[in-house]
């Protein structure tokens, strides 16, 4: 798959696919069901599959001030994508001049003149343009002037918890998050068709697991979603392709002193390795508790054997 930063100045051999438009962070289900028609009109018109969205996102643009939100990493978001069949990833950049494009612009001179879209994709609900005046219809009545189709596609959800008050049983990336945010992996990998995970380097932290037996790849939660603080089951992928058992805490370790900025610590079950410096990525599989402060390390040990033997029948079981 190729990634392509940027709408402007691009090669014919870059130009004329049938795309996907959208943010789609966490490539969900209902991402899945646009992805799907943009991939039924290339194989109807014999041209490449791609999916435009946008980095940063533009949440961050219009809300700098809010918590951290992504779901995943632009390079989790290219994986997923080529896990699809999507052949090229359009990631725009969402400057000043993106930001002021009216609907119609956007479509003319992004999508049309840029592009060289032959299809379109949209969700039922996107918006797009200055102060988000596009809609489906207005995609719509711009590809007919401008000669790309475009197909719409429905709501995707099962009708239950998946839902949330814009269209109930709908899958939608705000309801991954508030699924995380509650402590609900499980919940947030059927809206997302696969665990949440974290990415990214392993660095020096404490070395207190070591010292006490269960050493940990510490990693930063950096932009992703806060999931609840606490501990968890977990599968981790190293960068050799093995994936891994372990047991993690995502917080602030409130039991040892000193501040310390919310993130991973994940212990390998049966695994002695320096990953120092390595990219990693690891699955939320199972919440096991909240997140707690202990009176001794005694203590702590003597929890984090327990939360281990849990994490180990969870994990054998699936």
């Amino acid at each position: 798959m190729r990634i392509i930063r940027g709408w402007k100045g691009l090669s014919q051999d870059d130009r004329g696919a049938s795309i996907a438009l959208g943010n789609f962070d966490g490539v969900h289900r209902g991402h899945q069901a646009v992805i799907g028609l943009a991939a039924a009109a290339a194989r109807d018109l014999g041209i490449a599959l791609g999916v435009v969205s946008f980095d940063p996102h533009p949440r961050r643009i219009f809300q700098p001030d809010a918590p951290a939100f992504r779901l995943m990493k632009p390079d989790q978001l290219a994986r997923a994508l080529e896990a699809l069949g999507v052949d090229r990833l359009y990631l725009l950049p969402f400057d000043d001049e993106m930001r002021d494009l009216s609907d119609q612009d956007f479509a003319d001179q992004v999508l049309h003149q840029g592009l060289g879209v032959r299809h379109v994709a949209v969700g039922f609900d996107i918006s797009f343009g200055k102060g988000r005046t596009g809609s489906p219809r207005t995609m719509q009545a711009y590809g007919a002037a401008l000669g790309f189709g475009v197909s719409v596609a429905e709501a995707v959800g099962d009708g239950g918890e998946g839902g949330d008050s814009d269209s109930e049983g709908k899958f939608s990336s705000t309801d991954a998050r508030n699924a995380l945010r509650e402590g609900r992996p499980d919940l947030a990998a059927a809206i997302l068709g696969r665990p949440f995970a974290i990415e990214g380097e392993v660095r020096q932290g404490r070395q207190l697991g070591r010292t006490l037996g269960y050493p940990t790849a510490n990693v930063e939660l950096d932009d992703y979603v806060a999931p609840r603080f606490g501990v968890y089951a977990t599968l981790t992928r190293l960068a050799d392709g093995r994936t891994l058992a372990g047991v993690a805490n995502i917080g602030v370790n409130p039991t040892v002193a000193g501040e310390i900025a919310p993130r991973l610590e994940v212990w390998l079950f049966d695994f002695d390795e320096d990953l120092y410096g390595q990219v990693i990525e690891t699955d939320l599989i199972a919440f096991l508790r909240p997140e707690a402060k202990f009176a001794s390390l005694e203590e702590m040990t003597a929890q984090i054997d327990d939360d281990a033997s849990m994490a180990r029948m969870i994990l054998s079981a699936g």
